[in-house]
């Protein structure tokens, strides 16, 4: 009898455990702010018992919307014109659309920095960029797609760098200081502890993206807006940084089940006021701009999530 209720008992507890939702989130380098607040979204995810919610360190948006559609991911931090073209079928996945991308949220606004060192010579004259040794951004990654738009807009040719640098940015800040290279792009909410390692080991700037080719830019890709890095915001960066920014969407497939995209919406909204809290880039985000920048259709459950707290309106 005894053996019976040992064995009832381990396979009520099986069953319970294989109920149990294993959900993943697919972020970027752990000295970014992907990986800190998905980490964050998964422990709050995580207070809800039916859910098990894990954080990865990736390399980035590319990386992340195609192992979404892989289901290899469940979810994944992905930049809106990453987004956009994937769904579309344009800029670097031309030929390549896929229709089964859904959005989930809308996280923060995203800058894409220009980090240089100050002796560097780079300005915002791109021109000062030939010959040059410019970290682009690592294959896979929305700062190597944002940094190519804004070069071809302002029609300065990659290849007339002296070094294109494809390092990670978890990398850059390193390598900046070694002088192996002479900056580094980063599309990231701010402040960063990235960017902030950089400007503690030596004089950085970061440099203003702006012009008539920035505002045919944005009339062309509408995924793409202005935005201001305080001055303050680093070490050495005294002046208000004018450059342009995207949205970071947390991203998935149609087919991900309902009851974990609504794990995570409502990781967010029950717990909002905490949310807030986690990261500075989240600290000046309203319930409304969760769903603004999407690029993708959201996924049914977090529309009807979204409608069911009045945020979301057909």
């Amino acid at each position: 009898m005894k053996t019976t209720s040992l064995a009832l008992a381990g396979l009520l507890l099986a069953t319970t455990l294989s109920a149990k939702e294993f959900i993943s989130i697919g972020t970027g380098g752990m000295t970014g702010t992907y990986y800190p607040i998905g980490g964050a979204i998964c422990r709050l995810a995580n207070k809800n018992t039916d859910v098990k919610c894990s954080v990865q360190s990736t390399g980035g948006s590319v990386y992340n919307v195609n192992n979404v559609l892989k289901k290899e991911l469940t979810f994944g931090f992905v930049q809106s014109d990453v987004v956009y073209d994937k769904y579309n079928g344009t800029g670097k996945f031309d030929g390549a659309k896929d229709e089964n991308l859904r959005s989930v949220v809308a996280i923060y606004p995203e800058l894409l920095a220009f980090v240089v060192a100050k002796d560097s010579g780079l300005t915002s004259d791109l021109s000062s960029f030939a010959g040059k040794k410019y970290n682009v951004g690592n294959p896979g990654s929305g700062n190597e797609v944002s940094t190519l738009e804004v070069f071809k807009a302002k029609g300065f040719d990659v290849s007339k760098l002296g070094y294109r640098g494809v390092l990670t940015v978890g990398e850059c800040p390193h390598a900046l200081k070694d002088k192996k290279i002479d900056g580094y792009s980063f599309v990231v909410g701010h402040p960063t502890a990235n960017i902030t390692d950089a400007a503690t080991s030596l004089p950085i700037d970061i440099l203003n993206i702006e012009g008539s080719e920035i505002d045919n830019l944005l009339k062309e890709k509408p995924y793409f807006a202005k935005g201001v890095i305080p001055k303050g915001s680093y070490d050495g960066v005294d002046h208000d940084v004018n450059t342009i920014g995207v949205k970071a969407v947390l991203v998935t497939s149609k087919d991900t089940k309902d009851e974990a995209v609504k794990a995570v919406i409502k990781a967010i909204l029950d717990n909002f006021d905490e949310y807030k809290t986690l990261h500075p880039a989240l600290k000046s985000v309203k319930k409304e701009d969760l769903v603004q920048g999407l690029s993708a259709p959201l996924h049914p459950a977090a529309e009807a999530a979204f409608k069911e707290a009045g945020i979301f309106k057909d």
